[in-house]
């Protein structure tokens, strides 16, 4: 396993970082911790979550996802093994969260509090390395949108009360850490901004799309991420398990997260496809796994700082992990290159 720094931090952690939205939902307990366990076998230490998984969002399944790590942590007594990552949710209305503390969540003083207090119960801990903002609270492009249609929010929480929030947390020793996700390069700038101006805590990563079919993280935001020491933790680095090649020539396995939910629209449709078709056929020539391929290539970005995997089963598992050992040469990345010019970005 490689280890990255995160941000300034001095924490060293793993290139691959284990992604656990699946955890209550596509996955039990027994599933999850069984994973938790083989990642760390091969030298991941990252787990990343949030208050709101499992994923698809729902009343029945808030906060399972760190309940299931909770009881790994108490049963395995693995607390000191692990850098610890989890999010407090934004603003309700994005994905429809109205049974998160009744649908106010704000990134205000109270909601904040309530979450991270909520985190750490479920998490059976008394601090996180990392807590991370999930969205913004203002309308901005993120989850999927290209174009910034500006709005006026004047009830929107001030970034400035969110960060000083964050850094309480810190000095209480809740949080040893701070990032954000789903950010841009605005967000990003002002937040380090205010930290240097108050004294408050700087951001440590950016959790963000980043995949063969989504790499728009490249503009403006690469360059914040290498220059400004915010590394990027690169979340569905395979598309929702697009790049695998499985969806191709209308096959829809049942137990696939597109498949069973139609709100995870985001990597479907006929550019997809394309793009998807030209990337595995280059995986097959070079002989190379799709998947394994696919995540080599995130790996291989100086901006990122960990790769979430994710998966449902401990095959799917053994593959991404796997790819940790996999070097593109030369003549895969140009052709690589080739696709991403002929098609552009196809899932933001």
């Amino acid at each position: 396993m490689e280890y990255r720094q995160l941000g300034r931090t001095g924490l060293k952690v793993s290139l691959l970082g284990l992604g656990t939205m699946t955890f209550g939902e596509q996955n039990t307990e027994a599933e999850g911790h069984a994973q938790i366990d083989r990642a760390l076998d091969c030298g991941v230490n990252l787990l990343d979550t949030s208050e709101m998984y499992a994923v698809p969002a729902r009343v029945e399944t808030y906060g399972a996802t760190e309940r299931i790590i909770g009881s790994w942590i108490r049963r395995r007594r693995g607390r000191d093994r692990i850098i610890l990552a989890t999010k407090v949710a934004g603003p309700g209305g994005v994905l429809g969260l109205d049974h998160v503390r009744g649908g106010d969540n704000r990134l205000d003083r109270r909601n904040i509090m309530e979450a991270i207090d909520g985190s750490l119960q479920r998490l059976q801990t008394d601090y996180v390395d990392l807590y991370q903002v999930h969205w913004p609270a203002r309308a901005t492009n993120f989850f999927g949108r290209l174009g910034y249609p500006h709005t006026d929010e004047p009830d929107l929480t001030p970034l400035e009360e969110t960060l000083e929030v964050l850094g309480d947390l810190v000095r209480t020793g809740k949080v040893r850490h701070i990032g954000m996700s789903n950010e841009t390069p605005w967000g990003i700038h002002r937040y380090l901004q205010l930290a240097e101006q108050r004294g408050l805590p700087r951001l440590m990563s950016i959790q963000n799309p980043y995949s063969l079919l989504n790499r728009s993280f490249e503009v403006g935001l690469a360059e914040m991420a290498v220059k400004e020491d915010v590394g990027l933790l690169a979340y569905s680095p395979l598309g929702f398990g697009v790049l695998t090649g499985k969806f191709l020539d209308g096959a829809r396995p049942p137990e696939a997260r597109i498949v069973r939910w139609s709100r995870f629209a985001r990597y479907n449709g006929e550019l997809a496809e394309r793009a998807t078709a030209a990337y595995v056929a280059i995986a097959r020539e070079h002989g190379l796994n799709p998947a394994q391929m696919a995540l080599a290539f995130v790996n291989r970005q100086r901006f990122v700082t960990s790769t979430l995997i994710g998966a449902t089963t401990m095959e799917q598992l053994e593959t991404n992990l796997a790819s940790i050992d996999v070097r593109l040469l030369d003549e895969v990345i140009e052709a690589i290159e080739a696709v991403h010019r002929a098609h552009p970005n196809p899932c933001p």
